[in-house]
């Protein structure tokens, strides 16, 4: 016999690691901010509905809920002589307040910040001009026990003509499940309703980024709230002490789009999706 034929083993061609994807090195606060939020057009907000209120600029301003703290960089920033104090009771999404917004302040502007770790039903004493809730944020308090307290908080820790200023949303496309896209510089934002609960008005939504590479961050932020009426709000703030509140409704376009415009209303007609300021004063 002869002697057996080494096998021959071909060489096989070496695998180019993977190509990285944008959504592993993408930041989703800082998605967040630039898909969702817009401090100089609430700030400027703020100052015209309180000058308007009150014959006056607001000087201090206390930013509850406030995740990465924009608005209250944005807010010592846009006067030498503000203030802000920024509260949330998430440590990590407080922390990173100092890469993304914090570390562009000069010092005198960071002197001018408080940031506080906390629940916001818990530190009442501010004395704010403004008291803000942003983005849907007290929406969490999903009983009428829990907002009543966080709103009599609210007004406790406002000074003696301190007005308290929250977003709402509604509309008949916020009771369904629901799902829309917006195109931002460098990716897609997606709002996800999930679930609503039309007997409790829970309702459970994401935040999605889709990059520009295909690669996705899937549910970046999820919130499960409880979805309040404009009635309901301004009834529970005139029940923690507020003397007064409007409602501030977003014009839209011939095309049914937002404006950015808020105005003072009592009688609107429902959409399929709507954005207002509700307004209390003390």
């Amino acid at each position: 016999m002869g002697r057996p034929k080494k096998e021959r083993h071909k060489k096989g061609k070496k695998r180019k690691p993977p190509k990285p994807r944008l959504s592993d090195s993408a930041d989703r606060y800082a998605l967040y901010q630039q898909a969702v939020q817009s401090p100089p057009a609430d700030i400027e907000f703020f100052t015209r509905v309180f000058a308007d209120l009150r014959g006056r600029t607001p000087i201090r301003l206390r930013e509850d809920f406030c995740g990465t703290a924009l608005m209250s960089c944005e807010w010592v920033g846009s006067d030498p002589t503000r203030r802000a104090i920024g509260v949330d009771l998430d440590a990590p999404t407080l922390a990173r307040s100092w890469d993304l917004n914090q570390s562009r302040l000069s010092d005198a502007e960071r002197r001018r910040l408080s940031l506080v770790c906390a629940d916001v039903r818990d530190l009442a004493e501010t004395r704010a001009d403004m008291t803000c809730a942003m983005n849907f944020s007290f929406c969490v308090f999903k009983q009428r026990p829990e907002l009543l307290r966080y709103f009599e908080v609210a007004f406790h820790g406002l000074a003696d003509e301190g007005v308290f200023v929250c977003e709402l949303y509604g509309g008949t496309e916020a009771i369904i499940e629901f799902e829309e896209e917006r195109e931002v510089d460098g990716f897609t934002f997606r709002w996800q309703q999930e679930t609503y609960n039309p007997i409790s008005n829970e309702t459970l939504c994401h935040i999605h980024f889709d990059m520009a590479d295909g690669s996705k961050i899937k549910r970046a932020f999820t919130y499960d709230w409880r979805l309040w009426t404009v009635p309901e709000v301004r009834e529970i703030l005139e029940e923690a002490g507020f003397a007064s509140s409007r409602v501030f409704w977003e014009q839209v376009d011939d095309d049914g789009d937002g404006t950015g415009e808020y105005t003072a209303t009592d009688v609107e007609e429902n959409q399929e999706g709507w954005l207002v300021y509700i307004v209390a004063a003390k």
